[in-house]
């Protein structure tokens, strides 16, 4: 997540919010704290110019336009409800598989992001064909962290900074067609 300013801040604001609005979410108090940590670095690290009126170029608000958050809180409202019925389908075999190579820290990010799209793509077969295949795998990654972090709670750093990674890596370009951008 050091990169909130950069390429992944829609992840970000993308997955913060399907976990605030999803029904099952756990650690949202810690969510939010996590939140609040990213959001002092991207403002820590925020280098927009000063305009003459002494305000930043542009009006953002945690990083990300005003204009945006509210589409980002209808789309991740929407893929929550998603994710509520893909979450009956995923077998607790398959959370606890991943808790497990997301608590071995002998492993990379790299390694752990490979076997989170191993697990996304073997949960997408069950998935009904008349679902986009991006959008269908982009929610059960999502629940899977959601899963996970309820499952292991001190595991929430680790899963959402290669949730994280793991959505720019594969659907960067998705969730920006998605959002309009």
């Amino acid at each position: 997540m050091e990169q909130i300013n950069g390429p992944l801040q829609m992840e970000h604001a993308l997955l913060f919010t399907f976990l605030e609005v999803s029904s099952d979410c756990n650690f949202k108090d810690q969510l939010r704290s996590l939140q609040s940590q990213q959001i002092m670095l991207c403002q820590g690290n925020d280098d927009d110019e000063l305009q003459t009126d002494g305000n930043r170029s542009g009006h953002f608000q945690n990083g990300l336009a005003q204009t945006n958050e509210e589409v980002i809180r209808i789309i991740a409202a929407q893929l929550a409800e998603i994710g509520d019925q893909f979450d009956r389908e995923i077998q607790e075999r398959v959370v606890n598989g991943l808790a497990q190579h997301f608590l071995n820290e002998n492993l990379s990010y790299e390694e752990i992001i490979q076997h989170m799209n191993r697990a996304v793509r073997e949960l997408t077969r069950a998935i009904p064909a008349d679902m986009e295949q991006e959008k269908a795998m982009l929610v059960l990654a999502m629940v899977l962290t959601r899963r996970i972090v309820n499952s292991v709670p001190s595991l929430l750093r680790r899963v959402i900074t290669t949730t994280l990674n793991y959505m720019n890596q594969q659907f960067h370009n998705y969730i920006l067609e998605m959002l309009g951008e």
